[in-house]
């Protein structure tokens, strides 16, 4: 371990996991005490995303080192499931990380460091709670739309975990029907709502919806990643329109069964869609009123993330300084 002086601060480093890049930082029990920073994952898997990962821990050692800083916990946040009991971790956006030993590495390698690992939907809400659009809430969920759809969940002021740490993955919600049988890999949520889901769902109303069709003036297919749609959206495109309203729909009524379900005092809203999908919050509330249990939707509130892509990593210090007990 490296020191910078004879009495350093000791500070806690969360590291926020995703399918393409790290993102580190220090922290103390005020925030965040050091610049973030960021590696790429570039196509590596398996094994070579753990040495990523010591990498950019070696960088916080340095750093602190010179800072006067001691690093004695880590807290990590994982993009998937993190099985409590054995320490690995199951990361479908990771090649290799079908059953990946996370904790053991880490134990490997970092001597007489407190290390905790959580998933990102668990992170997600316990950063919020901590620096963000949850502070003082007991019940509060997390709804995250990127690349996939997960929902990190609060109940009395404790991460909801389920019996295999699988808890609040409602990109799987049936929202709609026939069956399809691409729901298997995606989930019908995500399928439909996620960021890669909004495209899939542009190309498939082009493909299928004869008003749109044959139509030169609508989006081309280069054109569908889900910035270009809601940008033609502000433009006044009718096929952005229609992608949009049904995403609406999907948010909505996944967003009633949540209150339904858990009667929380806010849902956050997070992820890369939102983003720009923050604008439509009032129209999702709205569809949300149609079918969520009537008490339960006039009390709670939807707000946007106030961490935005920083709320899996201010969850992870937060794991870091929990564990340290800062």
């Amino acid at each position: 371990m490296h020191q910078g002086s004879k009495n350093p601060e000791s500070v806690g480093l969360g590291i926020d996991l995703g399918g393409t890049k790290i993102a580190g930082a220090l922290f103390d029990s005020e925030g965040m005490v050091s610049p973030k920073k960021v590696l790429y994952l570039e196509n590596k898997t398996g094994h070579e995303v753990g040495e990523q990962i010591f990498m950019l821990i070696e960088s916080f050692l340095d750093w602190a080192s010179k800072n006067s800083m001691q690093i004695n916990t880590l807290g990590v946040a994982v993009p998937g499931i993190h099985y409590l009991k054995t320490g690995r971790v199951w990361a479908p956006n990771i090649p290799g990380w079908d059953d990946f030993p996370l904790l053991e590495e880490l134990n490997d390698k970092l001597e007489n460091m407190d290390i905790s690992i959580d998933s990102d939907r668990a992170c997600y809400i316990l950063g919020e709670t901590w620096k963000g659009s949850a502070i003082g809430c007991k019940h509060v969920i997390f709804l995250a739309v990127g690349t996939g759809i997960g929902a990190g969940i609060l109940i009395d002021g404790q991460i909801l975990r389920g019996a295999d740490d699988i808890a609040g993955a409602i990109g799987w919600w049936a929202l709609t029907d026939p069956f399809i049988p691409a729901y298997k890999k995606h989930g019908c949520f995500e399928y439909h709502a996620s960021g890669p889901g909004i495209t899939r769902t542009a190309k498939d109303i082009k493909a299928h919806d004869s008003e749109f069709s044959k139509d030169a003036d609508q989006l081309a297919a280069e054109q569908m990643m889900p910035n270009d749609i809601f940008k033609a959206l502000k433009e006044g495109n009718p096929l952005a329109k229609k992608v949009i309203d049904q995403s609406i729909r999907f948010w909505g009524k996944a967003s009633a069964n949540l209150v339904s379900l858990f009667n929380p005092e806010k849902i956050i809203f997070g992820g890369g869609v939102f983003g720009p999908a923050v604008q439509f919050l009032d129209e999702i509330y709205l569809e949300a009123k149609k079918w969520a249990q009537p008490v339960s939707i006039d009390k709670v509130k939807f707000e946007p993330s106030k961490l935005g892509s920083d709320a899996g990593l201010y969850g992870a210090g937060f794991l870091s300084l929990k564990s340290n007990k800062i």
